[in-house]
This record gives structure tokens, sequence and C-alpha cells, in this order.
């Protein structure tokens, strides 16, 4: 499958955001968290940022977004979501190879624990938990 990728622009704002309110209602334990201020702060730093965000496209048809930036003397690996006509075809892989091939800092990202399907690809990738958040969420990353 071709691959290709662009920059997300305002427009794409709001699907990342009901990306990201999906996941939250899915896997992380609400009545552990100040639902309303998680939201606005998911989609101010959304607002924010957009300009870091990537467009996935598959065959020229969106596919997904990510976003990929430095925080400090990291690489973060942000906000990877392939839509779900899109996902077991490789393509969440090759973005991740991607990024790694990109930097030769480390690289982290947050994800849900319960989220097991991409728990076990990150740890395929070689990434691995190095921090419990709230008992929802792992901070993973691969070493350079």
């Amino acid at each position: 499958m071709n691959l290709a990728y662009e920059n997300a622009t305002e427009q794409d704002v709001e699907i990342i955001f009901e990306f990201n309110k999906y996941l939250i209602d899915r896997y992380e334990n609400i009545q552990n968290i100040e639902y309303d201020k998680v939201l606005n702060w998911v989609h101010k730093k959304i607002e924010n940022n957009i300009h870091e965000y990537q467009r996935v496209l598959a065959e020229g048809e969106l596919a997904g977004y990510y976003r990929f930036h430095l925080d400090g003397d990291k690489m973060e690996l942000d906000d990877l979501y392939i839509f779900p006509q899109y996902r077991n075809q490789q393509i969440g892989t090759r973005v991740i190879e991607k990024c790694l091939a990109e930097t030769e800092l480390p690289v982290y990202l947050y994800v849900f624990i319960k989220n097991t399907k991409a728990v076990a690809l990150y740890k395929r990738l070689g990434f691995q938990v190095v921090e419990t958040i709230k008992d929802s969420r792992y901070i993973m990353q691969i070493g350079r």
C-alpha cells in the first residue's frame, strides 16, 4: 500500500479531538479524572499544535493522523490514530518505523493500558513500559 503524508490543517482539529475523546471514553477510568477539564486540555493541545500533526494518506485517502515532536531531549509520538477501515494493514507499523528512522533520540508515547492491541504493537516494535500513570496509561519508550 502506498503511503503519503501531508500537514494537518485547522480543519482537522475536530476530527483529531473526536478520536481523542473516543479513546478517553473507551479506555480511561472516567471516575478518576476531571472529564470536562481533560477534554478542554486535549482540545487546546490539538488546536495549539495542529501545525505539528501529519495526515496519513493510504492510496490517496485519509487513513489517520499522528504528531511527532521534540519534547526536551526526547521525541514524542502523540495521537497516532489509524481509522478502523485501515487497521491491520501495517499502516501504524510503517508510521512508527518512519518516525523512528527520523531521529537518533529516544522516542516515547502514552498509551491506555486497556488498549491492548496498541500496547502489543508498540512492544513488538521494541517499546518498553517505563511508567504507569494512574492505573490507566503507560508511558512506553524505545531507547536509542
